[in-house]
């Protein structure tokens, strides 16, 4: 038996979310299907971590055990997409360790969330980013993006992963670049989330470069002071880009 890691990425817009759930179109759910369909007889995929209903992935990681395969690992590969749905794809795949977890041997997770600014609709252009009007100031962005750099309490920005959970986390990257079309695309690195943290994070950061919430206030909700209008950015603007690990060489 030998474990495999995969880096999926994927079109949330069709998918409840990645993790598995009852009568809901899900990417493990799509994963597991496929796996079947060339005779894993595995119970579950394990995935680093979930993403919500709507959210993409560029970098999602999951991993299985499977029967030692004579073939070249790239027709796993090819077999694999071949079962799975125009929506999503494994543009990777590789033996590793026996022991390795796409969750908890992960150094840390990166996120993307796009963003323009455009006083009407745009279809094309809207699945994959938020529309926002008024326009945001893209001075305030950068600047308060750099609030939320190191060690902090993010309680104020999301919910922990678990009953007991903590709220801190470490963030090593938080910026914002405005691409040539005009696009704002703001990129997060942490050691780990919080439940719903980056959506929460970009829409506080959008609210203050609108003027409707002070730049004080967004850092002084880290020590649990200050107010910060409630709500979260839309999921369709976001995307899992990238896992961090270690060695994942087999021993």
């Amino acid at each position: 038996m030998v474990r495999y890691q995969v880096i999926l990425a994927y079109d949330g817009s069709g998918f409840t979310g990645s993790q598995r759930q009852a009568n809901s179109r899900t990417v493990q759910g799509e994963l597991e299907k496929a796996l079947h369909k060339i005779g894993w007889t595995g119970r579950s995929v394990i995935m680093a971590g979930r993403t919500d209903s709507g959210v993409h992935a560029a970098g999602q990681v999951a991993s299985f055990d499977f029967e030692e395969w004579s073939h070249p690992v790239e027709r796993l590969l090819h077999a694999l997409n071949a079962g799975l749905p125009a929506d999503m794809a494994v543009k990777k795949l590789q033996p590793v360790h026996a022991e390795f977890h796409p969750r908890f041997d992960a150094l840390s997770r990166s996120y993307r969330y796009r963003l323009f600014c455009e006083p009407t609709r745009n279809p094309l252009r809207e699945r994959f980013a938020w529309r926002l009007w008024p326009k945001v100031d893209g001075d305030a962005l950068k600047q308060n993006a750099g609030i939320f750099l190191g060690t902090h309490d993010f309680a104020a920005y999301g919910s922990p992963t678990s009953e007991k959970g903590t709220t801190i986390r470490t963030v090593t990257k938080s910026e914002w670049r405005q691409k040539p079309d005009g696009e704002w695309q703001y990129e997060v690195r942490a050691d780990a989330f919080l439940y719903r943290m980056v959506r929460r994070l970009v829409y506080v950061q959008v609210a203050a470069a609108q003027g409707r919430c002070l730049a004080k206030d967004v850092r002084l909700a880290l020590k649990g002071q200050g107010k910060l209008p409630a709500g979260l950015a839309p999921a369709h603007g976001l995307s899992l880009i990238d896992v961090e690990y270690g060695s994942l060489k087999r021993k």
